[in-house]
């Protein structure tokens, strides 16, 4: 029988002893609804693919959670807290994504859905192959989070989520993406429709 691309991604994480020491740290720390998102995981795929160290590429590891206290405060708190029990690279970047949307369009020129959770966030990545999120059970079982699948990752495509308006944030990680993985395809971002 043929593996799933949901237990080869597990097994691609269970072999990289740098996110298992993450998974655990975050799952002690079990901040509220949170996971480890994003290009820590799809680049340790894309690592495993071609032959590649595990963290090759991987500049940070995002771990998101939600709390409905959106004040800085209480995130630097978190943040603070956190840090010695994460090594120190690659870095873990910790964000409440009940605080998002009161950075967002500073940051990306334009304004994001209040989320109801941390999959929301997921849900809103620039690239659809992007969204995807992991969380370590206390059974040391995955619970995987991935809204468009997982064969684009397993295909080395990079594909656009124009659930908002962020083409420069898709050109930008992929180009970026290309630099450590040349073998991706990068799909462009959609033209508008014409009136």
């Amino acid at each position: 029988m043929s593996q799933t691309l949901e237990g080869r991604l597990i097994e691609i994480v269970r072999a990289a002893p740098e996110l298992m020491a993450a998974f655990r740290a975050a799952r002690d720390l079990d901040l509220p609804d949170w996971w480890i998102v994003s290009g820590a995981l799809y680049g340790a795929v894309w690592n495993a693919l071609t032959a590649r160290p595990a963290m090759n590429g991987i500049k940070d590891i995002d771990l998101f959670y939600f709390d409905p206290d959106v004040s800085w405060e209480a995130e630097d708190r978190i943040i603070r807290h956190a840090a010695p029990m994460f090594a120190p690279t690659p870095p873990v970047e910790i964000r409440n994504q009940a605080r998002v949307p009161l950075w967002y369009r500073d940051h990306f020129g334009h304004a994001c859905p209040d989320y109801a959770n941390s999959r929301e966030g997921i849900d809103h990545f620039a690239s659809r192959t992007h969204c995807l999120g992991m969380r370590l059970r206390p059974d040391d079982g995955f619970d995987v989070y991935a809204p468009h699948g997982l064969e684009d990752i397993f295909a080395m495509r990079v594909v656009p989520n124009p659930v908002l308006p962020n083409r420069a944030t898709h050109e930008a990680k992929a180009a970026r993406q290309k630099t450590c993985w040349p073998e991706l395809m990068v799909v462009p971002w959609p033209e508008a429709p014409h009136a």
